[in-house]
């Protein structure tokens, strides 16, 4: 299995339109060679460099295996969305304290559709997934924080 972006290389910079304070929109995203038995997706974006350990940014959970592509901005009709560590439903973009941090993008293909609600939080994927997963793929791009030049 799969997972790229038309947004930015394996490792490169996020372009600022995807972060907290640059329009907070998720970037499209292309899965490729999801497994036959799979009957779901999920997504999950984090940042494992956050100050207070791995922070979410986004979850997306139930989504058709069948999915090849996920726009820009907006998420697959038939999937639902968890909570993100920002307390809100949906995406929220790289905002790092300070300096540059990592940001992945998972898929994980399950043999299960997950039976929780919409807003869920991390935690409560990561328990409902375990055991499901028969693969997995990740990218990952880089954001710095904004430095603010001071007069």
């Amino acid at each position: 299995m799969k997972i790229s972006t038309p947004a930015f290389e394996e490792g490169g910079s996020i372009p600022k339109q995807f972060s907290r304070d640059g329009g907070d929109k998720s970037p499209a995203l292309q899965i490729e060679d999801v497994p036959e038995q799979a009957k779901s997706l999920v997504l999950i974006m984090d940042d494992p460099d956050a100050p207070k350990g791995t922070f979410t940014h986004w979850i997306l959970f139930n989504v058709s295996p069948r999915t090849k592509e996920i726009h820009q901005d907006s998420p697959p009709v038939m999937a639902t969305q968890g909570r993100n560590d920002f307390g809100d439903i949906g995406y929220g973009g790289p905002q790092p304290p300070s300096g540059e941090h990592r940001y992945f993008f998972k898929v994980f293909a399950l043999d299960a559709v997950l039976p929780i609600a919409r807003g869920a939080k991390r935690s409560e994927i990561d328990a409902a997934i375990k055991g499901h997963v028969i693969d997995e793929a990740q990218t990952m791009g880089r954001f710095a924080a904004q430095e603010i030049a001071t007069a």
